[in-house]
């Protein structure tokens, strides 16, 4: 059986800290799709096409990640494309409330989507795309949050 985890998010975009996760997250899986939930009520800073153009570039040397997009239900989307595991990254507690409620929703809606929890490493854990896009619509610098593919 192939192990297959969805690692869902708007990557909006794309950070170091995110890079670090997938990498790390390697060897627990077969197969990792990097996939951009599409939200119509949210704000993008950058469209859809660029996201997915940076995630490729990103992951262009590793054969046993996918990039995809979904709308509608995450846990609709792995159950559609096969896969039995969610990957989601933890910095902070607060984190952790919030993604412990949505895993527990997903397993009920993904009739037993496991959520695999990894915790940011320390030289990551104060990077979120928010902060990011905070940077570079105030003009600052971004580059040391984000993969050397991601030229703004």
């Amino acid at each position: 059986m192939t192990k297959i985890a969805v690692f869902p998010g708007s990557f909006d975009p794309i950070t170091v800290g995110h890079v670090d996760l997938v990498s790390r997250a390697l060897p627990l899986f077969d197969k990792i799709i990097v996939a951009i939930g599409t939200n119509t009520q949210k704000k993008y800073l950058f469209d859809l096409d660029q996201r997915i153009s940076w995630l490729e570039a990103v992951f262009a040397n590793e054969p046993r990640v996918e990039v995809d997009q979904f709308e509608n239900l995450t846990a609709h989307y792995c159950r559609k494309i096969g896969a039995d595991y969610l990957l989601r990254g933890l910095r902070n507690a607060s984190d952790f409330d919030y993604e412990k409620t949505i895993s527990q929703l997903n397993n009920i809606i993904g009739e037993g989507l496991e959520t695999i929890f990894l915790i940011s490493q320390p030289a990551y854990s104060h990077i979120s795309s928010t902060i990011v896009r905070e940077i570079i619509k105030g003009g600052g610098d971004a580059s040391p949050f984000l993969p050397k593919e991601v030229v703004i």
